[in-house]
């Protein structure tokens, strides 16, 4: 709907007392840029900004959605990837979205709507920080974190909800692995759908509650490689089960990797590692059944 037939609807809302639906339809019309005040005889609208910008992790506020589960990116480049995954997502399922941007978001304004959320930081802070950013404001109770890269090929998202309410496993994702012990745990093999150690954040699902009591990601992961890897050994480490499922997922060209510059990838990835191994390695007893 428009936002004259957004308006005509929440007077209607108001005229018979139901002030949350008349909450919610206003919320749709800010979503569409527009302010609705009241006034005698009516309402008008007045133009407000389509998106907050923060100058901080430590600053963004709530980012209210209606489900259960939303889905969020962090976009730090690569625009033109994020608006075809945003448009792929709305064209296999109904989620919210929020999409962090931390660069100009350029085309992907252009995506807002009463389903999507943009939410800008003036610079970059990192991985880490940008994924607590999301965990500890965006008001679902599930939260799934995916890569731009990622696209749907059907729902991807009612099966994972479905699985997330059993309450049987803290997290469920499309890829993951168990942690070779053999090498001293310094790789993960794919052992495909099953109870895992390690999820990644090509597509990664977590009830948020268990996500912020296990202390998030690491706010000292600038980078996202082995970050996700670290998230989930925290979750182990607090009780957390992880399932990786078979999901109508695949994975396109991954930027942050093929196209960031090589030394940085290669130092920051090990630093993310590193950290790994002094704090888990050897800690077998966190690690999910073998098979």
């Amino acid at each position: 709907m428009n936002k004259e037939e957004l308006a005509q609807e929440r007077l209607a809302a108001r005229a018979a007392k139901d002030f949350a639906k008349a909450d919610q339809l206003r919320d749709e019309i800010a979503a569409l840029g527009f302010e609705i005040v009241d006034i005698a005889g009516g309402y008008e609208f007045r133009p407000i900004s389509l998106y907050p910008t923060y100058s901080s992790t430590r600053d963004v506020r709530q980012i209210s959605v209606k489900g259960e589960i939303a889905l969020a990116m962090i976009v730090d480049g690569f625009i033109d990837d994020a608006v075809a995954t945003v448009k792929n997502i709305k064209s296999h399922s109904d989620v919210e979205i929020v999409a962090l941007v931390t660069t100009d978001p350029g085309a992907l304004v252009g995506e807002i709507d009463s389903r999507t959320k943009l939410v800008a930081l003036s610079e970059n802070f990192g991985w880490g920080e940008c994924a607590n950013a999301l965990l500890k404001n965006v008001s679902s109770k599930y939260l799934i974190i995916m890569d731009p890269s990622t696209r749907f090929t059907g729902d991807a998202v009612t099966p994972t909800l479905a699985e997330l309410n059993k309450g049987e496993y803290n997290a469920v994702g499309w890829r993951g692995g168990l942690v070779n012990t053999e090498d001293e745990w310094r790789s993960v093999d794919d052992k495909g759908a099953g109870e895992v150690d390690v999820l990644f954040s090509y597509f990664l699902a977590v009830n948020r509650a268990d996500a912020l009591s296990a202390d998030g990601f690491n706010n000292r992961a600038i980078y996202y490689r082995n970050a996700d890897i670290e998230f989930s050994l925290k979750l182990r480490h607090s009780n957390g089960r992880l399932l990786q499922m078979d999901l109508p997922l695949e994975q396109d060209k991954h930027h942050g990797y093929h196209d960031a510059d090589p030394e940085f990838r290669e130092v920051q990835s090990k630093k993310n590692y590193d950290r790994i191994l002094e704090r888990f390695r050897g800690k077998n007893a966190i690690l999910s059944p073998r098979r």
